[in-house]
């Protein structure tokens, strides 16, 4: 028998250059070819930063996003500038004095509201994020054996947006999905995996459904699988990994729903990999849930064995030691891929933990990590 390969990967969104954070977050009008010039620097420079580190599914660190999960709101019609009410993970209501100094206050936020029909109207932004890796490789004379390039699940849309339009959660959800079918569809053709970010399905449960029970929530999830089934009708499974995670920031996370308590819903989803957590503190535990609810069939799973909350960059042993736990628990190390936790800079001015700097070393030990748990399986 050969060897198995432990290839790795991350989450999606890498640290931005101090210029770009910059012309992202300033409230002036930004000259359109200074802040081009600006991103497709960045991608390149995070292109190059990944193939020199080893990463072998590898993306454009969403350089040229303000945030990975309302950006796409700017590639669909019928959204406009409102009041999105958004209050406090209910973790953090347990905290309150940590919360404002995490977060500060957090409810009635501007944030894109829809107001109208919606549709894809996006596509040329689209195709112009979609070229600048292809650019990025080219320009910097590197390659990676794989790539991957994200978008965010109907719910997870639903989750950071507020609608003034339908009549029910349900209605805006679907809507959703038949216009992100077109963005789907068109990251597969290009041939990248396309991975959906869907955090409503785990975080949802301590924010934007935070008084539901247990019950109430997974029949939630369902209906967001649904929707998200109805966008992904036209793209091949084998190409899609879905990523589920309990909220990318420092909190406690003792409330989090356990993953084991929705995981049939997961397993619904017309994809063919999982993006999980299971390097932090709360859910290192996860990998059981795969020895008690056995993968589908032909899926791949890409847990996080980097942790994305903390500076303290993993030894290798540990991250060898985190792999072999998940591979013993799927029973095949040949369907696991390394990943990290969640990204490292998912909100250009958000509560990411990681420094920029100490990113890229965990992303070494990543490598590292997978190098020698590849090593032990042989």
């Amino acid at each position: 028998m050969t060897t198995p390969t432990i290839r790795t990967t991350h989450v999606g969104s890498l640290p931005r250059s101090d210029r770009l954070r910059e012309l992202l977050t300033t409230d002036e009008r930004v000259d359109e070819a200074a802040f081009e010039e600006a991103v497709s620097a960045s991608v390149r420079d995070v292109v190059r930063r990944q193939a020199e580190v080893g990463i072998d599914v590898a993306n454009d660190g969403e350089q040229s996003r303000i945030a990975y999960s309302v950006d796409v709101t700017n590639r669909l019609s019928g959204f406009s500038e409102g009041t999105v009410e958004r209050a406090w993970p209910s973790d953090l209501d347990d905290f309150p004095e940590y919360a404002r100094d995490l977060l500060g206050d957090t409810e009635n936020i501007g944030g894109p509201v829809a107001t109208g029909p919606i549709e894809y109207v996006g596509a040329d932004d689209l195709e112009r994020d979609l070229a600048r890796f292809e650019e990025a490789t080219a320009t910097e004379g590197v390659s990676v054996p794989e790539r991957f390039h994200t978008a965010p699940s109907p719910g997870a849309v639903l989750r950071f947006t507020e609608t003034e339009y339908h009549d029910s959660p349900e209605a805006y959800v679907f809507d959703l999905a038949d216009a992100l079918a077109t963005e789907y569809e068109r990251i597969a053709e290009t041939g990248a995996t396309l991975q959906i970010d869907a955090p409503d399905l785990l975080a949802g449960f301590t924010l934007t459904y935070k008084d539901d029970s247990v019950a109430a929530f997974r029949e939630r999830v369902r209906t967001h699988v649904e929707a998200l089934n109805r966008a992904v009708a036209n793209v091949p499974d084998e190409q899609i990994r879905l990523h589920g995670c309990w909220g990318n920031y420092a909190g406690p996370h003792h409330r989090d729903v356990a993953l084991s308590d929705v995981i049939a819903e997961f397993y619904e989803a017309d994809v063919g990999g999982l993006v999980v957590e299971g390097a932090n503190p709360r859910h290192q535990h996860e990998y059981r849930t795969f020895e008690e609810h056995p993968l589908p069939d032909g899926w791949r799973l890409i847990p996080g064995v980097i942790d994305v909350k903390t500076n303290v960059v993993e030894h290798p042993e540990v991250v060898a030691d985190r792999i072999e736990r998940f591979a013993e628990a799927v029973g095949d190390p040949g369907r696991i891929v390394a990943g990290a936790d969640c990204g490292f800079e998912t909100v250009v001015e958000g509560a990411n933990a990681v420094h920029p700097a100490i990113a890229w070393k965990k992303l070494e030990a990543l490598v590292a990590g997978a190098d020698l748990a590849e090593a032990r399986f042989g």
